[in-house]
């Protein structure tokens, strides 16, 4: 059934072309900006986030959005402005005892537990993109940087991530946590647009107490050297 409202590009919006680097946390958004901005990218406000595109065109960098709606609403409108190839870089706190801080994740399939998706219905249950899955991970080899894979619960809630919950979804074989991941999955395969993600781990939720690793060397230096690598890729149009 048509929706009422539908994401569009205005007259005055220009169009975007090749691929989209999306932060959904202001940390990561704040990092690449000035990346952005050094090297005369374009600024323009999107809802509550940004958009940077460079001026020979191929290439944007978007956020920040955090939460699965305002996240969901920007991948609408960077499609709606020809978007066609996204990478999402953010974090994810870890639900298996195999990731530690400052690890790097590419998530391989989610389960939600976020009110989002449900609006975007779906013949069988949304996938990365795997070419685009490929290229990070080949990516991340080739500097030096180990990999790790799995399933991500997307949640709306951080703070009622309950133990039992915990629980429940480590015996299904998921990996990590995050806010955005099976929403903007869900959007960019009912799009038929491509999607994958790049995460830092950034907390344990696998033992007894949570251990937040926020300000920690070993997240923010991960954080640090994949943002470098990402935005050289963008920037050099091989994303």
């Amino acid at each position: 059934m048509e929706c009422l409202i539908n994401p569009e590009r205005g007259r005055s919006e220009a169009e975007i072309s090749g691929a989209v680097l999306f932060c959904p946390n202001p940390g990561e958004t704040l990092a690449l900006g000035r990346f952005a901005k050094e090297q005369g990218w374009q600024r323009r406000f999107l809802f509550n986030s940004n958009c940077w595109s460079r001026p020979a065109g191929g290439a944007s960098l978007c956020g920040p959005s955090v939460g699965a709606p305002m996240a969901v609403m920007t991948l609408e409108k960077m499609i709606a402005l020809g978007g066609r190839r996204f990478v999402i870089f953010g974090s994810c706190g870890a639900l298996s005892k195999d990731l530690a801080i400052g690890d790097i994740f590419l998530p391989t399939w989610a389960v939600s537990q976020e009110g989002t998706s449900c609006h975007y219905p779906l013949a069988a249950p949304a996938q990365p993109s795997a070419p685009l899955h490929g290229v990070l991970t080949d990516l991340f080899r080739q500097v030096g940087m180990v990999v790790k894979n799995g399933g991500v619960w997307t949640t709306d809630a951080p703070y009622r991530e309950r133990r039992d919950t915990i629980r429940q979804y480590q015996s299904q074989g998921v990996a990590a946590v995050d806010m955005e991941f099976n929403a903007l999955m869900t959007v960019a395969a009912f799009r038929q647009v491509e999607l994958a993600a790049v995460m830092v781990v950034s907390d344990l939720l696998c033992g007894d107490v949570w251990q937040p690793g926020f300000s920690t060397r070993p997240f923010k230096s991960a954080i640090q050297a994949v943002g470098q690598a990402l935005f050289g890729e963008l920037a050099m149009g091989r994303l």
